[in-house]
């Protein structure tokens, strides 16, 4: 824990210094916001900031990567918790819950060395997720940049409720969100290493209480304690705390692979090197402590992350330096966020999730890849029309059943000696490769499991109908498959059994140690014989050429 500490070069101070005043720019302003998307006070984004970035910075090993609110995680949050209780007191407490659990999930999850699931999250299918939850995050934003309500229901039902109160669209409040908008494009465009979010929060402060905006029909911030982290059971009841755990999962699932993208990308940029279960235990652990300080579900922030790098940020000292500033922002700043116009916050967050937005991303797969654009637009569209866990669980699904639907198909090769060497190609890929006459030597690309294994056993039978003349022993290379599972190796038994029946020989080449031990504890190992398993394809090649049978001589032609 925290080993970086104890060799911190001091050299690196002022670097770091100026990367967490450039993530404090960031996180006082969009923590705000991101409460109210999670639908608590914004009290309780000071009360999780900075315990979240003490706790990643303990126990992290990504010397980039800012945990804290995002969007996602706000959202995720609000929706988990609302599908508990409507209440809105009740929303902190089952918050703060909501992370626990998550947080519990993931440090269980990363002790037991399941980072790899993170992998059967398919880029497309995040893709899409995130393009659909900026799309749900930017209609509700959309009704404070105008002044009315955006109601509830599925992204198109608040859309229609936006545009179908048109006429009761405050101009004040519209002239607002508009000027912070353009105002914050403008910057980002044009002065990319000037903190916009902070900039636009303290002319928007000064613009409204200078102007009195509120007495004009602007909704504001309002009073907000001040901040600071003390330890707080969430308190809910037993019954609320099983109704979380169902969609805490996919949160957690979420939350992960966010954070755990970020790091991973910053770790190739730079050389390092980040483990999945570590970072899986290392956000758990910041999410079951900031549970603990009423704040609610976070995970790693990309915007925040790059900002602190660009500015020369390179250890995890932006966060414990960064975690001191919204300590004393929190404890002592809380008064000059009254004022703060909504449709302010509106912007901010709009601007902050517009990257999600992949456009390009989506045509790129048109393109190249029509099945990963199915996943996305899958995703996509299933949050739009049914809500973001809905759609995540959705997306996840035909993801799976694409890998499943792909690897159950294996191509089976037939495979021909490479002149002047030892090896076999594919005859589809070699012009050059010969095959050996009375041996059908093939390999299917893939490892076989038991959703391929049948499919494998049919294309051998395939090869052999198409075969002339026909061979007298099958070589099947198996070097793909590192394990062989029971039902596979049943299978194999099948394929063995109706070659015996036409004369053939099955040998099986280039078995793996692991598949090799998996193989002599099944009865297949005894009716093959030691003499049918082979280290490469070219011994057992060897093996069947000899164990050919000798043609029977002609009978004498009669006079």
């Amino acid at each position: 824990m925290a080993g970086w500490l104890r060799t911190y070069p001091k050299s690196r101070l002022r670097g770091d210094a100026v990367g967490a005043l450039t993530a404090w720019a960031l996180i006082v302003p969009e923590s705000v916001a991101y409460a109210q998307i999670a639908g608590v006070p914004p009290q309780n984004a000071f009360y999780a900031a900075p315990v979240a970035l003490l706790v990643y910075a303990l126990f992290g090993r990504s010397r980039f990567l800012l945990v804290g609110a995002t969007s996602a995680a706000a959202v995720l949050s609000a929706a988990t918790v609302s599908d508990v209780s409507s209440d809105a007191g009740a929303a902190v407490g089952l918050s703060a819950a909501l992370a626990v659990i998550v947080g519990a999930i993931l440090v269980a999850a990363g002790v037991a060395r399941l980072g790899f699931l993170t992998d059967f999250l398919a880029e497309p299918a995040l893709v899409g997720f995130l393009f659909g939850m900026a799309l749900t995050i930017i209609v509700r934003q959309l009704a404070k940049l105008v002044g009315v309500s955006s109601g509830d229901g599925n992204f198109f039902g608040r859309l229609w409720t936006v545009l179908r109160h048109a006429p009761d669209w405050s101009l004040v409040t519209l002239a607002v969100g508009a000027a912070a908008l353009a105002l914050l494009l403008v910057l980002e465009r044009y002065v990319p290493r000037l903190p916009a979010s902070l900039i636009v929060l303290a002319l928007g402060l000064a613009v409204s209480a200078g102007a009195g905006l509120k007495n004009h029909g602007v909704e504001i911030v309002g009073k907000i304690p001040s901040a600071v982290p003390v330890p707080h059971l969430p308190g809910i009841g037993a019954h609320d705390w099983l109704l979380l755990a169902g969609g805490a999962f996919g949160v957690a699932l979420v939350v992960f692979a966010e954070a755990f993208s970020i790091a991973s990308r910053f770790a190739r940029e730079h050389g390092d090197e980040v483990d999945a279960d570590r970072e899986m235990i290392s956000v758990g652990a910041s999410n079951v402590a900031v549970g603990f300080f009423r704040g609610f579900t976070v995970s790693g922030s990309a915007s925040r992350s790059a900002a602190a790098e660009g500015a020369g940020g390179r250890s995890p000292m932006v966060s414990v330096i960064a975690a001191v500033l919204i300590l004393v922002t929190g404890a002592f700043l809380t008064p000059l966020f009254t004022d703060l116009p909504e449709p302010v916050l509106g912007a901010i967050v709009i601007v902050a999730v517009r990257d999600f937005l992949k456009v390009g991303e989506l045509r790129r797969y048109a393109r190249l890849d029509r099945p990963s654009l199915w996943v996305a637009l899958t995703a996509l569209i299933g949050v739009l029309l049914f809500d973001l866990l809905p759609g995540l669980l959705l997306a996840v699904a035909l993801s799976l059943a694409l890998f499943i639907a792909a690897a159950g198909r294996p191509r089976l090769a037939v495979l021909g000696h490479l002149p002047g060497t030892h090896l076999y190609g594919d005859t589809d890929e070699h012009d050059d490769a010969r095959v050996t006459p009375g041996v059908l030597v093939t390999r299917p690309d893939g490892a076989l499991f038991f959703g391929n294994v049948s499919r494998t056993k049919l294309g051998v039978s395939a090869l052999l109908k198409r075969a002339d003349p026909s061979p007298h022993a099958v070589v099947l290379d198996i070097g793909a498959s590192f394990h062989l599972g029971v039902p596979v190796l049943d299978v194999l038994d099948e394929l063995r059994e109706e070659l015996a029946r036409d004369g053939i020989l099955l040998h099986l080449a280039r078995v793996r140690a692991r598949a090799r031990e998996d193989l002599v504890r099944h009865p297949l190992a005894g009716e093959l014989g030691a003499g049918a398993l082979h280290a490469s394809v070219e011994e057992a090649v060897l093996a069947a050429t000899a164990a050919a049978p000798t043609p029977t001589p002609a009978p004498p032609a009669v006079p």
